[in-house]
């Protein structure tokens, strides 16, 4: 099986017909999205495409590349003497297009100024989320890259859970996770591994540090694996290393049920927002909520962060083939902090959880090695 990228750009045009922007054309420059709709995997490199062109903007150093991964593509390249903007005008003028969109999420205002200055014989209007609303549903070859990059990342944490020494420290324990990832196939990491022993693990998006597993008994791992497609992976554990407090086993095991009451809550139709309130509104009634700062999860996929937000300010509803991560986390600065993080599909009637790590509290004690 392999992605449908022309099916992609199909879906692309009649949202372009549908947006009320009434543009006729698009320049694609979110590295992202223009992979999700070409296969391309380098960078500096933009698409445009309309309702009967379709171009991709790019330079010599990719000339083989482009030949390789996009055969069946239209290819413009530029040389070292000009500008991906200057590429741009030029493509615009030849397509004859009056209205051209641009992606303002990924356009810094003084790219947006150099385009205006290129694209003499159109109109740039600004839009936002008309690829990556597409991206929000993943399509069977998606979800099996998902599922992979979750896989390598479950096996990861098998390593380092089964060889946790007192003496280690948080570095230590991400290049051993990161390795051990790459060691059962992954092409990298999902994106930095969080790793936090007590006062760190408070901190949501802790880097690794010096502190030693023997300091404190909770020590928290975000982390996430990546695949050769680019497709990725993001969980959450917290193991007990030491002898807990009661204070501790509250709070864990508060933000489980918090987690477990919004997995159930699931389903097409449902909105994020009333999902992420059962959540927050469990926490709270626990004396947590103002501990609990963050939305509740998000989309993931080529990138580790994308739409749709489940928080509350979300005004989306799920959808079948969604992924999403919910990670209720609780976080008490000084002392330690207690996220649990899954990665959910959204089915036709409800949810599937497919990472499946053990969560409840008995069941994350991890003996460390002397």
């Amino acid at each position: 099986m392999t992605p449908n990228y022309q099916a992609r750009r199909t879906k692309l045009r009649r949202a372009l017909k549908k947006a009320e922007l009434k543009v006729d054309g698009l320049i694609i420059s979110g590295l992202a999205n223009v992979r999700y709709l070409t296969g391309f995997t380098g960078d500096s490199s933009w698409l445009f495409l309309s309702l009967t062109n379709c171009v991709l903007l790019s330079d010599t150093r990719y000339e083989t590349q482009l030949a390789d991964e996009c055969p069946d593509l239209d290819v413009e390249i530029r040389d070292s003497g000009s500008t991906i903007n200057d590429l741009a005008g030029k493509v615009i003028a030849k397509a004859r297009s009056k209205r051209v969109g641009f992606e303002a999420d990924h356009t810094t205002v003084a790219q947006h100024g150099s385009l205006s200055e290129k694209i003499t014989q159109a109109t740039l209007v600004a839009t936002s989320g008309l690829v990556e609303l597409l991206r929000e549903v993943k399509d069977q070859w998606e979800l099996t890259q998902i599922r992979a990059a979750i896989e390598y990342a479950q096996r990861g944490i098998g390593v380092v859970r089964s060889s946790l020494r007192s003496d280690q420290t948080e570095t230590e324990i991400r290049y051993l996770l990161e390795a051990a990832m790459r060691s059962f196939g992954a092409a990298g990491t999902g994106f930095e591994p969080i790793v936090g022993v007590g006062p760190t693990s408070a901190l949501p998006h802790a880097h690794a540090g010096t502190r030693r597993v023997a300091e404190h008994p909770v020590l928290l791992i975000d982390w996430g694996a990546s695949t050769d497609s680019g497709y990725r992976s993001d969980l959450t554990r917290v193991f007990i290393t030491g002898k807990p407090t009661k204070q501790m086993e509250l709070v864990y095991k508060t933000v489980l049920a918090a987690q477990q009451a919004a997995i159930q809550a699931i389903r097409p139709g449902a909105k994020c927002a009333d999902v992420d309130k059962i959540a927050r509104g469990l926490i709270e009634r626990a004396g947590f909520g103002k501990y609990f700062g963050h939305g509740l999860g998000h989309g993931f996929g080529l990138e580790i962060h994308e739409s749709v937000r489940v928080s509350p300010i979300s005004e989306r509803k799920f959808e079948a083939g969604m992924v999403v991560t919910m990670e209720p986390g609780v976080y008490w600065p000084g002392k330690f902090g207690v996220r649990i993080e899954d990665d959910i599909l959204v089915t036709d009637d409800g949810s599937e959880v497919l990472s499946n790590l053990e969560r409840e509290f008995e069941q994350v004690f991890v003996p460390i090695l002397a």
